[in-house]
């Protein structure tokens, strides 16, 4: 049985679809996989990601190819695809989870804590942006777009002295880079971080049953706990929000970080439940974020957004 699979053309995402189809093909032998790749709209729109007002910017585009069936299935980073897909669609899969932590990489090898005051660190994220600015006040946060690598070749030009991401994807692509890993204490990851998302049609029972050979079970409770979380407050790249859910037995615990756009307030909840009700424990947690004033903290982010716009 030959695969159509769909995926961005970034070098991560087609480096991630193939570690994808290198474990299919594990528990699959009389299957093969062709790759077809997909531009987005995140892949042509340059500005940073939290001013675009639009959920699914790097998924929209190729799931849409799914339910039209030009390919069987499409393989994304989890933290891009929406809590809510196409009514067609299903998240069939959930692999294991990677390390789940950002990571920063400097011009000169220094650490986050050892940079010059009035060093210039790229993000991507406005969360991210957010919790440099809460460790290091006394540094410049600009915005950087651009694959992994390019963002890695940045850091060490003119512009900016360092940059925070993803160790997910140093990790996939095999990037030989010297880095310092963060602290989930002080730089709490996106909900989903770390994880894939594979995404097939609701009827294909085939092609999910093949899916499902590689599924990691509490990797797939933790999302669903992130993401019941996500979209219970209807956090997204814009709102700095981190939440990483961690299983131990048969609980998950949950934790959640908010934060105000300048950084100056956060709010800190931690749920532990059932890891068979994922999406309890992620509405739980969505429900104490409201009842402390979490709405409080989003009023401002369209200034900030306006203001980094500028930078």
């Amino acid at each position: 049985m030959k695969y159509v699979v769909g995926a961005r053309g970034s070098q991560l995402s087609v480096a991630q679809t193939n570690l994808i189809i290198s474990e299919l093909k594990r528990f699959n032998l009389d299957s093969d996989y062709e790759i077809k790749t997909i531009t987005t709209k995140g892949d042509t729109d340059t500005r940073p990601l939290f001013t675009i007002d639009q959920k699914g910017i790097f998924e929209k585009e190729i799931d849409k190819a799914v339910v039209q069936k030009e390919v069987d299935f499409a393989v994304h980073s989890l933290k891009d695809v929406p809590s809510e897909l196409d009514e067609n669609l299903v998240l069939a899969c959930i692999p294991k989870r990677e390390i789940v932590n950002d990571v920063f990489i400097s011009s000169d090898g220094t650490t986050l804590d050892e940079i010059k005051s009035g060093a210039i660190i790229g993000t991507s994220s406005l969360r991210r942006a957010v919790q440099v600015s809460r460790i290091r006040s006394d540094v410049i946060v600009k915005p950087i777009r651009g694959n992994i690598e390019t963002r890695i070749k940045k850091s060490t030009g003119d512009n900016y002295d360092g940059i925070v991401l993803a160790q997910a994807g140093i990790s996939r692509l095999g990037i030989d880079v010297k880095f310092t890993i963060l602290p989930i204490s002080d730089f709490s990851p996106s909900p989903g971080q770390g994880a894939i998302a594979i995404v097939a049609r609701k009827d294909d029972s085939e092609t999910i049953s093949m899916l499902k050979t590689i599924e990691d079970h509490n990797s797939r409770l933790e999302i669903e706990s992130e993401r019941a979380l996500s979209d219970f407050i209807d956090s997204g790249c814009r709102f700095p929000i981190g939440a990483h859910a961690k299983s131990v037995g048969d609980k998950i615990t949950l934790d959640v970080v908010a934060f105000s756009v300048d950084g100056k307030k956060s709010l800190h909840v931690t749920k532990t439940g059932d890891k068979n009700n994922p999406y309890l424990i992620g509405k739980n947690a969505g429900e104490e974020l409201l009842r402390k004033g979490i709405n409080d903290l989003a009023l401002n982010w369209r200034e900030k957004v306006e203001e980094w716009n500028k930078k």
